[in-house]
């Protein structure tokens, strides 16, 4: 089975990592997947195979709604 992981969502693995948390977050996406720890930060590169057997759960990120004049996201100035 091929998750479809994006940047931003979050994971919980089914392992916690040695500073004793379950949540990390994707912050690059390739054959291999750059993920960072919500308590101690530190991030780390798994390749794609291997994190798709050590994740539990996948909450994916909000993406922002746009407002009515379709500016969400751009800086004015």
């Amino acid at each position: 089975m091929v998750v479809d992981f994006k940047l931003d969502d979050v994971l919980r693995l089914k392992k916690p990592h040695p500073c004793g948390n379950y949540v990390w977050i994707v912050v690059r996406i390739g054959a291999d997947i750059g993920i960072r720890c919500q308590k101690c930060g530190r991030r780390v590169l798994v390749p794609r195979s291997q994190l798709e057997r050590r994740v539990k759960e996948i909450k994916h990120r909000e993406v922002p709604a746009t407002s009515s004049d379709g500016s969400a996201g751009r800086i004015s100035g």
